[in-house]
Protein backbone atom coordinates (compact mmCIF):
# COMPACT_ATOMS: atom_id res chain seq x y z
CA UNK A 1 0.00 0.00 0.00
CA UNK A 2 1.05 3.24 -1.00
CA UNK A 3 -0.48 4.83 2.34
CA UNK A 4 0.53 3.98 5.51
CA UNK A 5 -2.07 6.34 7.44
CA UNK A 6 -5.00 4.52 8.14
CA UNK A 7 -5.85 6.68 11.32
CA UNK A 8 -9.51 7.35 11.40
CA UNK A 9 -8.58 10.55 13.00
CA UNK A 10 -9.31 13.44 10.31
CA UNK A 11 -5.97 14.18 8.66
CA UNK A 12 -5.21 17.69 7.15
CA UNK A 13 -4.46 16.50 3.31
CA UNK A 14 -3.62 19.57 1.80
CA UNK A 15 -5.77 22.02 -0.72
CA UNK A 16 -7.00 19.31 -3.37
CA UNK A 17 -8.08 15.63 -3.36
CA UNK A 18 -8.45 13.90 -6.01
CA UNK A 19 -10.92 11.30 -6.61
CA UNK A 20 -8.96 8.91 -9.19
CA UNK A 21 -5.84 7.49 -10.29
CA UNK A 22 -5.91 6.85 -13.24
CA UNK A 23 -4.47 8.27 -16.01
CA UNK A 24 -6.16 11.99 -15.90
CA UNK A 25 -6.03 11.90 -11.77
CA UNK A 26 -2.44 11.28 -12.34
CA UNK A 27 -1.85 14.11 -15.18
CA UNK A 28 -3.59 16.81 -13.04
CA UNK A 29 -1.97 16.30 -9.66
CA UNK A 30 1.65 16.35 -11.74
CA UNK A 31 0.25 19.85 -13.69
CA UNK A 32 -0.59 21.04 -10.61
CA UNK A 33 2.43 20.65 -9.16
CA UNK A 34 4.10 21.75 -11.94
CA UNK A 35 2.52 25.47 -10.96
CA UNK A 36 3.44 24.69 -7.53
CA UNK A 37 0.19 22.98 -6.34
CA UNK A 38 -0.25 19.84 -4.14
CA UNK A 39 -2.86 17.79 -4.37
CA UNK A 40 -3.67 13.91 -2.51
CA UNK A 41 -4.58 11.32 -5.19
CA UNK A 42 -7.20 8.67 -3.37
CA UNK A 43 -7.62 5.58 -5.62
CA UNK A 44 -10.08 2.48 -4.88
CA UNK A 45 -7.74 0.12 -6.74
CA UNK A 46 -3.85 -1.36 -5.79
CA UNK A 47 -1.76 1.48 -7.10
CA UNK A 48 -0.12 -0.23 -9.96
CA UNK A 49 -3.75 -1.44 -11.55
CA UNK A 50 -3.39 1.18 -14.48
CA UNK A 51 -0.13 -0.14 -15.71
CA UNK A 52 -2.54 -3.12 -16.89
CA UNK A 53 -4.67 -1.07 -18.48
CA UNK A 54 -5.42 -2.86 -22.01
CA UNK A 55 -7.25 0.37 -23.51
CA UNK A 56 -5.58 2.65 -26.41
CA UNK A 57 -5.55 6.19 -26.18
CA UNK A 58 -5.42 8.11 -29.28
CA UNK A 59 -3.58 11.04 -28.59
CA UNK A 60 -3.53 14.39 -30.85
CA UNK A 61 -0.68 16.62 -31.32
CA UNK A 62 -1.68 18.94 -28.74
CA UNK A 63 -1.85 16.21 -25.92
CA UNK A 64 1.56 15.25 -26.91
CA UNK A 65 2.20 19.25 -25.86
CA UNK A 66 0.75 18.87 -22.60
CA UNK A 67 2.41 15.42 -21.81
CA UNK A 68 5.76 16.99 -22.56
CA UNK A 69 5.00 19.81 -20.68
CA UNK A 70 4.20 17.53 -17.76
CA UNK A 71 7.75 15.72 -18.51
CA UNK A 72 6.59 12.31 -19.28
CA UNK A 73 6.22 12.07 -23.14
CA UNK A 74 9.33 10.34 -23.71
CA UNK A 75 8.46 7.36 -21.47
CA UNK A 76 5.53 6.80 -23.54
CA UNK A 77 5.79 4.51 -26.35
CA UNK A 78 3.67 5.26 -29.02
CA UNK A 79 3.13 5.68 -32.68
CA UNK A 80 2.42 8.42 -34.57
CA UNK A 81 -0.31 8.81 -36.96
CA UNK A 82 0.98 10.25 -40.42
CA UNK A 83 -2.05 10.79 -41.96
CA UNK A 84 -5.85 10.01 -41.58
CA UNK A 85 -7.67 8.27 -44.07
CA UNK A 86 -11.57 9.21 -43.95
CA UNK A 87 -14.23 7.23 -46.14
CA UNK A 88 -17.90 6.36 -45.59
CA UNK A 89 -18.95 3.04 -47.04
CA UNK A 90 -21.19 2.82 -50.05
CA UNK A 91 -20.52 6.13 -51.01
CA UNK A 92 -18.32 8.54 -53.08
CA UNK A 93 -15.93 10.97 -51.53
CA UNK A 94 -13.21 10.62 -48.92
CA UNK A 95 -10.40 12.96 -47.60
CA UNK A 96 -6.85 12.32 -46.82
CA UNK A 97 -5.52 14.64 -43.57
CA UNK A 98 -1.58 14.65 -43.71
CA UNK A 99 1.17 15.78 -41.29
CA UNK A 100 2.87 17.29 -43.68
CA UNK A 101 0.15 19.35 -45.05
CA UNK A 102 0.36 20.81 -41.36
CA UNK A 103 4.29 20.76 -40.92
CA UNK A 104 3.97 18.18 -37.99
CA UNK A 105 5.89 15.03 -37.30
CA UNK A 106 2.66 13.59 -36.41
CA UNK A 107 -1.31 14.39 -36.32
CA UNK A 108 -1.39 12.59 -33.25
CA UNK A 109 -0.29 9.50 -31.22
CA UNK A 110 -1.59 6.02 -30.11
CA UNK A 111 -0.36 4.48 -27.25
CA UNK A 112 -1.70 2.00 -24.28
CA UNK A 113 -3.45 3.35 -21.66
CA UNK A 114 -1.43 1.13 -19.49
CA UNK A 115 2.06 2.67 -21.32
CA UNK A 116 0.62 6.54 -20.50
CA UNK A 117 -0.46 5.29 -16.98
CA UNK A 118 3.00 4.29 -16.54
CA UNK A 119 4.71 7.01 -17.44
CA UNK A 120 2.70 9.03 -15.05
CA UNK A 121 2.99 6.37 -12.30
CA UNK A 122 6.93 7.14 -12.33
CA UNK A 123 6.58 10.51 -12.91
CA UNK A 124 4.30 11.06 -9.44
CA UNK A 125 7.02 8.55 -7.75
CA UNK A 126 9.93 11.57 -8.70
CA UNK A 127 7.58 14.10 -7.58
CA UNK A 128 6.87 12.59 -4.25
CA UNK A 129 3.14 13.42 -4.89
CA UNK A 130 0.90 11.47 -2.28
CA UNK A 131 -1.34 8.32 -3.75
CA UNK A 132 -3.23 6.56 -1.29
CA UNK A 133 -4.15 3.41 -3.09
CA UNK A 134 -7.30 1.34 -1.70
CA UNK A 135 -8.37 4.59 -1.07
CA UNK A 136 -11.93 4.55 -1.86
CA UNK A 137 -14.02 8.27 -1.10
CA UNK A 138 -17.77 6.73 0.23
CA UNK A 139 -18.48 10.37 0.94
CA UNK A 140 -18.04 14.07 0.75
CA UNK A 141 -19.27 16.84 2.83
CA UNK A 142 -19.27 19.82 1.75
CA UNK A 143 -18.18 23.06 4.54
CA UNK A 144 -18.38 26.83 3.73
CA UNK A 145 -14.33 27.04 3.71
CA UNK A 146 -13.55 23.16 3.82
CA UNK A 147 -14.39 19.25 2.60
CA UNK A 148 -14.31 15.91 4.66
CA UNK A 149 -13.97 13.36 3.03
CA UNK A 150 -14.91 9.52 4.38
CA UNK A 151 -12.23 7.55 2.97
CA UNK A 152 -11.37 3.90 3.21
CA UNK A 153 -8.03 5.08 5.53
CA UNK A 154 -10.54 7.15 7.52
CA UNK A 155 -11.76 11.04 8.03
CA UNK A 156 -9.78 13.37 5.68
CA UNK A 157 -9.69 17.15 4.71
CA UNK A 158 -9.69 19.40 1.49
CA UNK A 159 -10.81 22.99 -0.03
CA UNK A 160 -11.45 21.36 -3.45
CA UNK A 161 -12.57 17.85 -4.39
CA UNK A 162 -11.62 17.27 -8.20
CA UNK A 163 -13.72 13.98 -9.42
CA UNK A 164 -11.51 12.34 -12.43
CA UNK A 165 -12.94 8.50 -12.45
CA UNK A 166 -15.89 6.56 -12.60
CA UNK A 167 -19.22 7.64 -15.44
CA UNK A 168 -21.78 10.63 -14.63
CA UNK A 169 -23.99 9.83 -11.66
CA UNK A 170 -27.17 9.42 -12.56
CA UNK A 171 -28.29 11.92 -9.89
CA UNK A 172 -26.33 14.47 -11.75
CA UNK A 173 -28.68 16.18 -14.12
CA UNK A 174 -26.71 15.03 -16.85
CA UNK A 175 -27.81 15.42 -20.79
CA UNK A 176 -27.51 11.98 -21.92
CA UNK A 177 -28.32 10.45 -25.39
CA UNK A 178 -27.97 6.61 -25.92
CA UNK A 179 -26.90 5.87 -29.27
CA UNK A 180 -28.04 2.04 -29.08
CA UNK A 181 -24.18 1.11 -30.23
CA UNK A 182 -21.40 -0.93 -28.82
CA UNK A 183 -18.14 -0.84 -29.68
CA UNK A 184 -16.30 -3.97 -30.25
CA UNK A 185 -12.36 -3.16 -29.63
CA UNK A 186 -9.50 -5.47 -30.74
CA UNK A 187 -6.11 -5.34 -32.20
CA UNK A 188 -5.65 -6.92 -36.01
CA UNK A 189 -2.65 -7.73 -37.92
CA UNK A 190 -2.34 -6.33 -41.48
CA UNK A 191 -0.63 -8.64 -43.97
CA UNK A 192 0.94 -5.48 -45.22
CA UNK A 193 2.64 -2.48 -43.16
CA UNK A 194 0.04 -0.34 -42.22
CA UNK A 195 2.69 2.69 -42.78
CA UNK A 196 1.05 5.28 -39.92
CA UNK A 197 -2.00 5.65 -41.80
CA UNK A 198 -4.92 5.42 -39.75
CA UNK A 199 -8.28 5.03 -41.02
CA UNK A 200 -12.33 5.91 -40.10
CA UNK A 201 -14.86 4.67 -42.08
CA UNK A 202 -18.35 5.82 -41.64
CA UNK A 203 -20.67 3.46 -42.03
CA UNK A 204 -24.64 2.50 -41.33
CA UNK A 205 -23.95 0.63 -38.23
CA UNK A 206 -21.67 3.11 -36.94
CA UNK A 207 -17.42 4.62 -37.41
CA UNK A 208 -15.19 2.18 -38.41
CA UNK A 209 -11.45 3.19 -37.05
CA UNK A 210 -7.88 1.18 -37.29
CA UNK A 211 -5.49 3.04 -35.46
CA UNK A 212 -1.67 2.21 -36.10
CA UNK A 213 -0.29 0.97 -32.87
CA UNK A 214 3.32 -0.72 -33.54
CA UNK A 215 3.04 -2.93 -36.53
CA UNK A 216 -0.57 -3.73 -35.53
CA UNK A 217 -4.12 -2.15 -36.19
CA UNK A 218 -5.97 -0.73 -33.05
CA UNK A 219 -9.83 -1.29 -34.45
CA UNK A 220 -12.86 0.13 -32.99
CA UNK A 221 -15.71 -1.22 -35.12
CA UNK A 222 -19.28 0.55 -34.10
CA UNK A 223 -22.07 -1.64 -34.65
CA UNK A 224 -25.71 -1.79 -33.20
CA UNK A 225 -25.76 -3.25 -29.75
CA UNK A 226 -27.79 -6.35 -30.40
CA UNK A 227 -24.63 -7.12 -32.85
CA UNK A 228 -21.92 -6.77 -30.75
CA UNK A 229 -22.17 -10.01 -28.91
CA UNK A 230 -22.25 -11.85 -32.29
CA UNK A 231 -19.04 -10.18 -33.22
CA UNK A 232 -17.35 -11.01 -30.15
CA UNK A 233 -18.71 -14.73 -30.21
CA UNK A 234 -17.51 -15.53 -33.85
CA UNK A 235 -14.23 -17.31 -34.00
CA UNK A 236 -11.47 -15.56 -35.37
CA UNK A 237 -11.47 -16.25 -39.15
CA UNK A 238 -15.35 -15.40 -39.32
CA UNK A 239 -14.52 -11.81 -37.58
CA UNK A 240 -12.23 -11.23 -39.91
CA UNK A 241 -14.07 -12.11 -43.05
CA UNK A 242 -16.22 -9.95 -41.29
CA UNK A 243 -14.28 -6.79 -40.53
CA UNK A 244 -12.91 -7.02 -44.07
CA UNK A 245 -16.00 -6.72 -45.51
CA UNK A 246 -17.26 -4.21 -43.77
CA UNK A 247 -13.35 -2.11 -44.34
CA UNK A 248 -12.77 -2.74 -47.57
CA UNK A 249 -9.58 -4.06 -49.47
CA UNK A 250 -7.51 -0.68 -48.65
CA UNK A 251 -5.68 -3.19 -46.05
CA UNK A 252 -6.14 -7.01 -45.05
CA UNK A 253 -5.90 -8.66 -42.02
CA UNK A 254 -4.10 -11.62 -41.45
CA UNK A 255 -4.84 -12.41 -37.44
CA UNK A 256 -6.94 -10.99 -34.94
CA UNK A 257 -6.59 -10.26 -30.67
CA UNK A 258 -8.98 -10.66 -27.66
CA UNK A 259 -12.47 -8.86 -28.46
CA UNK A 260 -14.21 -6.74 -26.06
CA UNK A 261 -17.60 -5.05 -26.72
CA UNK A 262 -18.60 -1.41 -24.33
CA UNK A 263 -22.01 0.10 -24.96
CA UNK A 264 -21.74 3.24 -26.62
CA UNK A 265 -23.38 6.56 -25.21
CA UNK A 266 -23.83 10.36 -25.05
CA UNK A 267 -23.51 11.87 -21.04
CA UNK A 268 -22.17 14.83 -20.22
CA UNK A 269 -22.70 17.67 -16.91
CA UNK A 270 -24.47 21.02 -18.18
CA UNK A 271 -21.34 22.38 -15.74
CA UNK A 272 -17.80 20.19 -15.43
CA UNK A 273 -17.92 22.42 -11.84
CA UNK A 274 -19.93 22.64 -8.57
CA UNK A 275 -19.66 23.43 -4.73
CA UNK A 276 -16.06 22.99 -3.76
CA UNK A 277 -15.81 20.59 -7.03
CA UNK A 278 -14.52 19.91 -10.21
CA UNK A 279 -15.29 16.95 -13.02
CA UNK A 280 -12.64 15.70 -15.00
CA UNK A 281 -12.75 13.16 -18.05
CA UNK A 282 -15.85 10.59 -18.58
CA UNK A 283 -16.85 11.42 -14.71
CA UNK A 284 -17.63 15.46 -16.77
CA UNK A 285 -18.66 13.73 -19.85
CA UNK A 286 -18.52 10.91 -21.97
CA UNK A 287 -18.29 10.96 -25.53
CA UNK A 288 -18.69 8.54 -28.59
CA UNK A 289 -15.38 6.91 -29.72
CA UNK A 290 -15.37 8.81 -33.22
CA UNK A 291 -12.56 11.34 -33.72
CA UNK A 292 -11.07 9.96 -30.52
CA UNK A 293 -11.96 13.19 -28.62
CA UNK A 294 -12.46 12.11 -25.23
CA UNK A 295 -9.29 11.58 -23.44
CA UNK A 296 -7.47 14.68 -25.57
CA UNK A 297 -10.34 16.95 -24.05
CA UNK A 298 -9.41 15.99 -20.55
CA UNK A 299 -5.54 16.38 -20.96
CA UNK A 300 -6.70 20.21 -22.47
CA UNK A 301 -9.42 20.12 -19.62
CA UNK A 302 -7.07 19.29 -16.53
CA UNK A 303 -4.41 21.85 -18.26
CA UNK A 304 -6.39 24.77 -17.94
CA UNK A 305 -7.68 23.61 -14.61
CA UNK A 306 -4.34 23.79 -13.19
CA UNK A 307 -3.23 26.85 -14.71
CA UNK A 308 -6.65 29.22 -13.27
CA UNK A 309 -5.51 27.11 -10.09
CA UNK A 310 -1.58 28.42 -9.80
CA UNK A 311 -1.23 30.01 -6.68
CA UNK A 312 -4.59 30.17 -5.51
CA UNK A 313 -5.09 31.14 -1.88
CA UNK A 314 -8.57 28.85 -2.21
CA UNK A 315 -8.77 26.49 -5.00
CA UNK A 316 -12.56 25.76 -4.21
CA UNK A 317 -13.34 29.93 -4.42
CA UNK A 318 -16.65 29.57 -6.41
CA UNK A 319 -15.37 32.44 -8.63
CA UNK A 320 -12.48 31.07 -9.85
CA UNK A 321 -14.15 27.71 -10.85
CA UNK A 322 -16.99 29.79 -12.64
CA UNK A 323 -13.92 31.59 -14.58
CA UNK A 324 -12.69 27.75 -15.36
CA UNK A 325 -15.59 26.63 -16.20
CA UNK A 326 -15.98 29.61 -18.84
CA UNK A 327 -12.56 29.63 -20.05
CA UNK A 328 -13.28 25.63 -21.02
CA UNK A 329 -16.79 26.17 -22.15
CA UNK A 330 -16.32 26.79 -26.01
CA UNK A 331 -13.67 23.98 -26.11
CA UNK A 332 -16.05 21.56 -24.08
CA UNK A 333 -19.16 22.22 -26.36
CA UNK A 334 -17.72 22.04 -29.39
CA UNK A 335 -16.25 18.41 -29.16
CA UNK A 336 -19.12 17.13 -27.69
CA UNK A 337 -20.95 18.91 -30.73
CA UNK A 338 -18.68 17.35 -32.86
CA UNK A 339 -18.54 13.79 -32.21
CA UNK A 340 -22.24 13.79 -31.50
CA UNK A 341 -23.01 15.49 -35.27
CA UNK A 342 -20.71 13.07 -37.01
CA UNK A 343 -22.06 9.90 -35.17
CA UNK A 344 -25.70 11.14 -36.13
CA UNK A 345 -24.86 12.18 -39.85
CA UNK A 346 -23.53 9.64 -40.83
CA UNK A 347 -25.90 7.14 -39.62
CA UNK A 348 -28.90 8.24 -41.95
CA UNK A 349 -29.03 5.89 -44.52
CA UNK A 350 -31.00 7.20 -47.46
CA UNK A 351 -29.35 8.44 -51.04
CA UNK A 352 -29.59 12.17 -50.72
CA UNK A 353 -27.54 12.35 -47.28
CA UNK A 354 -24.96 9.63 -48.66
CA UNK A 355 -24.45 12.01 -51.67
CA UNK A 356 -24.42 15.32 -49.20
CA UNK A 357 -21.58 13.35 -46.98
CA UNK A 358 -19.85 12.62 -50.25
CA UNK A 359 -19.55 16.06 -51.65
CA UNK A 360 -18.63 17.20 -48.01
CA UNK A 361 -15.55 14.90 -47.96
CA UNK A 362 -14.93 15.92 -51.77
CA UNK A 363 -14.95 19.62 -50.44
CA UNK A 364 -12.59 18.63 -47.59
CA UNK A 365 -10.36 17.13 -49.69
CA UNK A 366 -10.17 19.64 -52.54
CA UNK A 367 -9.50 22.62 -50.35
CA UNK A 368 -6.86 23.05 -48.41
CA UNK A 369 -7.96 25.87 -45.95
CA UNK A 370 -10.88 23.97 -44.78
CA UNK A 371 -8.75 20.60 -44.44
CA UNK A 372 -6.46 22.65 -42.70
CA UNK A 373 -9.16 23.62 -40.20
CA UNK A 374 -10.03 20.12 -39.12
CA UNK A 375 -7.34 19.02 -39.30
CA UNK A 376 -5.90 21.57 -36.86
CA UNK A 377 -10.04 21.28 -34.83
CA UNK A 378 -9.11 17.66 -33.97
CA UNK A 379 -5.31 18.33 -32.92
CA UNK A 380 -5.93 21.36 -30.69
CA UNK A 381 -9.57 21.95 -29.76
CA UNK A 382 -10.99 25.47 -29.63
CA UNK A 383 -7.61 26.66 -29.95
CA UNK A 384 -8.12 25.52 -34.21
CA UNK A 385 -10.35 28.17 -34.07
Amino acid sequence: MADDDHSTKAANDGDIAIVGGGPVGMALALALARHGGRAHIFEARERGAVREDPRILALSHGSRQILEWLGVWRHIAATPIAAIHISQKGGFGRTLLTAADQALPALGYVATAASVGAALDDALHAATIPFHDHGRVDEVAVGTESLQLLTAMGERTARLVVYAEGTIDANAGAVTRDYRQSAVICTVTPTTPHGNVAYERFTTQGPLALLPTGASMAVVYTCPTETAAELVALDDQAFLARLQSHFGTRLKFAAVGRRQKFPLLLAYRKSPVGERAVWLGNAAQTLHPVAGQGFNLALRDLWELARTLDKAEDPGDARLLARYAAARSKDRIAAIGFTDALTRLFDIDLPLFREARGLALLALDTVPPLRAFVARRMIYGARAW
